[in-house]
């Protein structure tokens, strides 16, 4: 089952924080940060660009979907930022971070940024993988970026993100 990108709103910030925290234990957004990056993501003067991934829950298991990604884009002038991409553990390796991160990509474009920059950390060689798929390229770290851990995060570039889409869209169909 494919899961469906749609816009992140206001009442999945409670199912982005439960896997918020399951995924990044140590350093996870706290809920008014979700709330701050939000208040930024609509109207005329939009600055960002949050989605999540929900799939139908199985049977028997209650309401009708289930969050099982999502993923921020902050934008300024002509650089964007990526904020945040998560994917629930029972999906890494579907290629929902390549979706995730594609719809980011548009966004940037959208925004008319030149370049699209990142942080990521050093000992999550899965994401590294992911970003050099899409042409980012290391540029360097922050020392103790992540904290509490103080776990450094390498930084990295993706300049032109406009042709970097239009170069992985296979990404997206076939995992």
């Amino acid at each position: 089952m494919t899961a469906a990108l749609r816009e992140m709103r206001w009442w999945d910030i409670d199912p982005v924080l439960e896997l918020e925290k399951d995924l990044f234990p140590e350093d996870a957004w706290s809920r008014g940060m979700f709330w701050s990056e939000l208040a930024h993501a609509r109207g005329p003067g939009a600055t960002r660009r949050y989605v999540v991934a929900e799939e139908a829950a199985e049977e028997g298991a209650g309401a009708g979907t289930r969050l099982v990604g999502y993923a921020g884009l902050a934008a300024s002038g002509d650089l964007a930022d990526v904020q945040t991409i998560a994917v629930a553990r029972d999906h890494w390796g579907t290629g929902l971070g390549g979706r995730l991160l594609t719809e980011l990509l548009r966004a940037a474009t959208a925004f008319e940024c030149a370049e699209v920059m990142l942080e990521c950390r050093v000992d999550n060689t899965r994401a590294q993988k992911l970003y050099e798929r899409f042409g980012f390229e290391p540029i360097g770290f922050r020392r103790g970026y992540y904290q509490p851990g103080n776990v450094d995060a390498l930084v990295m570039r993706l300049t032109d993100p406009a042709t970097s889409v239009n170069g992985v869209q296979g990404t997206e169909i076939n995992g």
